[in-house]
């Protein structure tokens, strides 16, 4: 049989690949149920469907059908029902529907207008519990109003101090709060309700009597957004109550199978975003301290592994073993997203599964025997897996994009450990071209990570494969600020940006330009949030890269502050200060304050709806750059969020690399 050609990847592939995006295995464990999204390239638009495949293997199946969003599916506790988000009856309002598992359709469960966040059964089955923020009156009145409706908005009162998010808009003045909905008559109940407060991230207790949520009750929340706490509420309504823990932000909190314990994420102190999240165990009735129980360890409880192929990597919640004795959760460490496992006896940590890759989404049935979870790596998008707990044995379930992947030659790639600027241990990758030939000078780009607190790692990143398919040496490193290498590593840069992490970064420029099939002459850099904020000081410090791409930068601190969706708090990270108090320390560490230097011909890339880096900060570098006389040009996309590589509308994806390559090719190929 001749073997099939191999192709190399385009920018047009992004309309062929389908992503899973959420997995959850059947309480008997004989069956897991996952999301498949895919593009339909005629509209832009983005559908996922729900899919079933056996935990022992075999074919998978589609279990629902249609061009909509299907997702978030949940188990019943007896398996005969999948609970899910759909918006298949209206594409802006997304329903709960209940779909048996053994045939007939989807019913829809609620008629709720505005926004619903998770979702969870409760354990007898009876009821769900979920989060939820109700449409704004006025938006409900405009709709009902055709000529109101077809004006829009005439006008946005703000009063609250965080009145937009990146992704979302101008904030409605409705909050997040608890509701429980009646699993067979869909009749709704709100639990808690408030103007100022918002809960979320609620949980059942096993004997489904009271629900944990976390939220933020300070005088402002706005004010002082480190400050939340764990509260416990009956589950047929009244009053709740607070349950002591040290100061500090908190998140997925859940109840210990005998009911008397909680587990949570958090960190101690306010204003200190450097710190490791840690797993902490505190007692449910509050008679009792809370406990670190990652303390000795240097790694972060997070998923926080980047890519630009969204799957299914949220930040799990604490999983109990069923005797109470463990608990599971995700950890980001070295380049992977592995999962461990804590023994509340010895506090020892185990790994459960430490395939080189990232772990998203995982769970486990009712007797705990099996774990179905999503797994991805550097040559796969991600998969949907299932582990034994007995044997230990791993087995992938699906082969989503397999007929995809086996055509495509995307390039070797080569994990390095290497000396930074300190001689502290980095870790790099270095991707080669298809058809690499090692006798050849071939021009690189350098790639430079966001955040700045997350990592690079053994992730597909389909920008660096498109970038090494074009002909260049794509490199990549974890310098130091970023999380995955302990808390010293990440704390390196607090109130110092443009410091050890440039000092780094440089220090694996030196390394990688050492390597013979390197050609010095034609070395390009690129970033994007962070990422662009260090590509716009490299410009700013040194000559040596012959070209630049900087994505929905950082260039100005002072001016970032306020007009970012981050609002004030971004001040934390530089000194706690606001601009008129501390004005040269801004100012210090703003590429803005370097410009003048630049002489390397730079496309600027953003989204013109980033609520995150507004797009003013790329504003001032291409008004900077043309008016020095430096080789450049602006590329602006209407519509699109801080998100736009990674989850934006696929034509514009395609736009992006499209000029990205273009540069680079005008700068760094021979002609």
């Amino acid at each position: 049989m001749a073997m099939q050609k191999k192709h190399h990847i385009g920018e047009e592939d992004l309309y062929r690949f389908q992503l899973v995006t959420d997995c959850q295995l059947s309480p008997d464990g004989q069956y897991v149920v996952f999301c498949l999204q895919r593009v339909d390239k005629k509209t832009e638009k983005k559908y996922s469907n729900l899919w079933i495949v056996p935990s022992d293997g075999g074919s998978a199946g589609q279990f629902t059908y249609g061009d909509q969003t299907d997702k978030q599916p949940r188990w019943s506790p007896d398996g005969k029902e999948i609970a899910f988000l759909s918006n298949r009856g209206d594409e802006k309002q997304e329903q709960i529907y209940l779909i048996p598992f053994h045939g007939g359709e989807a019913r829809k469960l609620t008629n709720m207008k505005g926004n619903f966040g998770s979702i969870e059964w409760s354990p007898d089955g009876k009821r769900i519990v979920c989060t939820f923020r109700k449409k704004d009156k006025e938006s409900i009145e405009r709709e009902k109003d055709k000529q109101k409706k077809k004006l829009g908005v005439v006008s946005h009162h703000i009063t609250r101090l965080f009145f937009k998010e990146n992704g979302v808009g101008i904030l409605p003045k409705e909050r997040w709060h608890i509701w429980t909905i009646n699993a067979r008559t869909g009749r709704t109940k709100q639990l808690t309700d408030s103007e100022i407060y918002d809960e979320y991230q609620a949980r059942w207790s096993p004997d489904g009597k009271e629900i944990v949520f976390c939220s933020n009750r300070s005088d402002d929340p706005d004010l002082d957004p480190d400050a939340v706490d764990l509260f416990i509420i009956p589950s047929k309504g009244g009053n709740f109550r607070k349950v002591e823990t040290p100061f500090g932000p908190k998140t997925r909190p859940t109840f210990s199978p005998d009911g008397k314990l909680l587990a949570y994420y958090g960190r101690e102190g306010r204003g200190q975003w450097w710190k490791l999240t840690r797993l902490w165990l505190v007692p449910a009735d509050g008679k009792g301290k809370a406990k670190n129980l990652t303390k000795k360890f240097d790694f972060n409880v997070s998923s926080y592994t980047i890519n630009d192929m969204p799957g299914s990597v949220p930040m799990m919640s604490p999983t109990w073993s069923k005797d109470g004795k463990n608990i599971y959760f995700q950890v980001s460490h070295h380049g992977n997203t592995v999962l461990k496992s804590i023994s509340l006896d010895t506090e020892d940590v185990q790994t459960v599964i430490d395939d080189k890759g990232v772990i998203g989404v995982f769970n486990l049935d009712k007797e705990q025997s099996k774990i179905a979870y999503f797994h991805a790596d550097m040559k796969d998008p991600g998969q949907v897996w299932v582990h034994n707990m007995a044997s230990g044995h791993l087995h992938k379930l699906t082969h989503i994009n397999g007929n995809l992947l086996r055509v495509l030659d995307l390039g070797e790639i080569e994990e390095i450990w290497f000396k930074g600027a300190a001689g502290n241990d980095l870790q790099g990758w270095i991707l080669k071209p298809p058809c690499f030939d090692e006798s050849k000078k071939y021009p690189s780009i350098l790639e430079i990570h966001g955040g700045p607190r997350v990592q690079y790692g053994n992730f597909f990143m389909h920008e660096f494969y498109y970038l090494a398919a074009a002909g260049y040496v794509v490199y990549f490193c974890n310098p130091r600020g970023g999380q995955g290498y302990g808390e010293k590593h990440s704390k390196a840069i607090w109130n110092n940006w443009g410091t050890v992490d440039y000092d780094d970064l440089m220090a694996w420029v030196d390394f990688v330009e050492k390597k013979p099939f390197i050609d010095k002459q034609r070395m390009g850099v690129t970033g994007g949030s962070y990422g662009g904020y260090m590509t716009n000081w490299i410009i700013g410090h040194t000559d040596r890269f012959n070209a630049a791409v900087t994505q929905r930068s950082v260039s100005n601190l002072l001016s970032m502050w306020g007009s970012s969706d981050f609002n004030w708090t971004f001040q934390v990270e530089f000194g706690n200060k606001s601009p008129w108090e501390n004005f040269e320390n801004y100012w210090r560490q703003s590429p803005m304050k370097y410009i003048g230097n630049a002489k390397t011909p730079t496309l600027l890339i953003h989204s013109e709806q980033d609520l995150r880096c507004a797009i003013e900060q790329d504003e001032q570098v291409f008004v900077a750059l043309k008016n020095l006389g430096v080789e450049t040009e602006m590329i602006r996309f209407p519509g699109e969020s801080h998100e736009l590589s990674r989850g934006g509308r696929t034509d514009r994806r395609v736009e992006r690399l499209k000029h990205i390559r273009r540069w680079f090719d005008r700068y760094l190929k021979d002609k």
